[in-house]
């Protein structure tokens, strides 16, 4: 094949980094940050317990220390990044937990703090699609019109079974019309997904991102699903272990999804990222740059790229 449109490398989908390069023309760190939200299906504004998967610092493992601020939080992981990159610029990142879900006016507080820190071009927001209030899309809005303003969302999956299993807490429904809401502000999107949750099957995997590719949506997230200590997701496991997907099972789903969306969609992640001290399984996760180079040769070995099936 021709080399692929959306990479000055190897690689034969849409990379973040290529996605970075291109629009700011430097390295892009992203620095995460904790803003101690909670969510709304962990004190029982919609359900109790969070999802089952999610771990003690609510997916919020590289971020920094919620007791500090967010000035002091983005110099600590800003130094641990210019160990590995001396130069580039940053993009904040509200990663743990429901980075939405606060008063507008403590939101403001939060996210003005972080882009006004140096080099700063833009703010990414984990949150959850039942979690953004009016008010709050009107400032974010606004906010886009100053900096890159990136919402990410949480969806894991379509099957509702599974969502129910997991505890999500939110319907399809309610995640199409966030998705909506944000791009009638023209309001970058990122959606995440999860492979290999409890019982799905590849045809469940790959309707999801079927579905995600027909959603006016700027980027997907691929994660393997991790088993970390202290969930309720582990007690599961232990008690009525399920299948957990192989690194070959795994590369062969996510290649075959790939090829179902289209390449203009930024690939922000394509595998899972887990604490090894705290990750259960897949072991095989730990190494995550044997998985992304094995999906890279596998795609070259089925002559395949982003966007192959459409």
């Amino acid at each position: 094949m021709k080399e692929f449109k959306y990479s000055n490398t190897n690689k034969r989908y849409h990379t973040l980094d290529y996605y970075y390069k291109q629009k700011y023309g430097t390295k892009i760190m992203k620095i995460s940050l904790n803003g101690n939200f909670s969510c709304p299906n962990l004190d029982g504004t919609v359900g109790y317990g969070g999802c089952i998967y999610c771990s003690k610092t609510g997916s919020g493992e590289f971020a920094g220390k919620k007791e500090d601020s967010i000035q002091e939080q983005f110099i600590k992981v800003k130094e641990k990044m210019n160990k590995k990159w001396k130069d580039g610029k940053y993009i904040a990142y509200f990663q743990a937990r429901t980075n939405t879900y606060a008063p507008t006016n403590r939101l403001k507080e939060l996210y003005e703090e972080a882009l006004k820190q140096e080099n700063v071009v833009g703010i990414n927001i984990a949150t959850r699609p039942d979690s953004i209030t009016e008010d709050c899309l009107d400032y974010l809005e606004e906010l886009n019109e100053r900096t890159d303003v990136t919402i990410e969302l949480g969806l894991q999956t379509i099957k509702e079974e599974t969502s129910k299993l997991i505890n999500r807490c939110h319907t399809l429904e309610c995640f199409e019309n966030m998705v909506k809401k944000l791009r009638k502000r023209k309001i970058p999107v990122v959606v995440h997904i999860i492979n290999g949750l409890p019982y799905e099957t590849k045809e469940d995997m790959l309707n999801t991102i079927k579905y995600l590719n027909n959603l006016d949506i700027q980027g997907v997230k691929i994660h393997m699903l991790s088993i970390i200590k202290d969930t309720k997701l582990q007690k599961i496991y232990e008690k009525e272990p399920f299948h957990i997907l192989t690194k070959e099972e795994y590369i062969d789903i996510v290649i075959n999804q790939l090829e179902y969306l289209r390449p203009e969609i930024v690939i922000h992640r394509i595998t899972g990222d887990p604490d090894k001290e705290e990750l259960i399984e897949p072991k095989w996760l730990i190494k995550k740059f044997c998985v992304l180079n094995d999906i890279d040769k596998e795609m070259v070995k089925r002559n395949t790229y982003q966007g192959a099936k459409l």
